[in-house]
């Protein structure tokens, strides 16, 4: 059986990476206005800021259509078996249930739809992972129960410099009054069973980021190697300086430096940064 991969572009993987990892991809949408621009494919993390600058806006976002991935499966359909699906959290995209309702209406394709239940590069390792195993002749079976396994190991926390984005677009779980509560402050974010909930409530956003680097210091004291990302919107330089101070302290973690792209930098903001890391068997 030959088994493809394939995600969404809220794993941020880049395109040279993607090809060289036989990676599909089906991408979701940005909205400004009247004119639609689909993620990774006709618009720039750069462009996208400096549309939002421009409108003093952020757009709306969408999810790919289930015309468009059962399209896209229809073409995998043609060189493989089955197919091996990840996409961002079903708890604030309906991609995952999208690609559910597609896979049942193409015939002769076994699709694999897997909730990486979080997004961003973390989703990316997810897909990364099951591009090697299907490359060495695994089955879908046993390529979901690796990421499966990699989940109960799986960690991201991030914080938003302004948290109004979220709560606008009901992408962050909790009361209304609590909500209102923490959009003057820099809370932790992270995910609980698909959901983005507060992590801690923290005042300002160097003691917030120092509370993240703090919970990924204690796993990564914890042993073993540790493939990790520091995931930065429009903050290239203060990413990489933190892949650097990481890199010093520790000879067990290989370090990537990734971004929020433009659907998730819609709901979080410019100026968001978080981590993610897991411990690889």
């Amino acid at each position: 059986m030959k088994t493809a991969v394939l995600t969404d572009s809220t794993a941020y993987l880049p395109r040279e990476v993607r090809k060289a990892n036989d990676i599909h991809m089906v991408p979701l949408n940005v909205i400004f206005g009247h004119e639609t621009y689909q993620e990774e494919v006709d618009i720039t993390d750069e462009d996208f800021y400096d549309m939002v600058k421009e409108n003093n806006e952020l757009p709306k976002t969408s999810q790919p259509s289930v015309g468009l991935m059962a399209e896209k499966l229809k073409e995998l359909a043609a060189d493989y078996d089955a197919v091996v699906a990840v996409h961002l959290s079903s708890g604030i995209s309906g991609t995952y249930q999208g690609m559910v309702a597609a896979g049942d209406m193409v015939e002769d394709l076994d699709v694999h739809v897997f909730d990486s239940e979080m997004s961003c590069l973390m989703q990316g390792f997810y897909a990364l992972e099951a591009a090697e195993l299907a490359s060495n002749g695994a089955t879908p079976e046993q390529i979901i129960a690796r990421l499966e396994e990699m989940k109960t190991g799986m960690h991201a926390y991030f914080m938003a410099d302004d948290l109004s984005h979220l709560a606008r677009g009901g992408r962050l779980n909790g009361a209304q009054a609590f909500v209102g509560s923490l959009l003057q402050i820099k809370p932790v974010l992270h995910f609980v069973d698909t959901k983005i909930v507060p992590f801690e409530k923290i005042r300002t956003r160097k003691k917030a980021l120092k509370r993240i680097l703090t919970l990924f210091e204690e796993s990564v004291r914890e042993g073993g190697h540790v493939k990790a990302s520091v995931i930065h919107a429009n903050r290239l330089e203060e990413a990489e300086q933190i892949k650097r101070e990481i890199e010093a302290e520790f000879d067990n973690v290989e370090v990537y430096v990734s971004h929020f792209g433009p659907v998730i930098g819609t709901h979080l903001g410019e100026g968001a940064i978080g981590m993610g890391w897991y411990r690889q068997s």
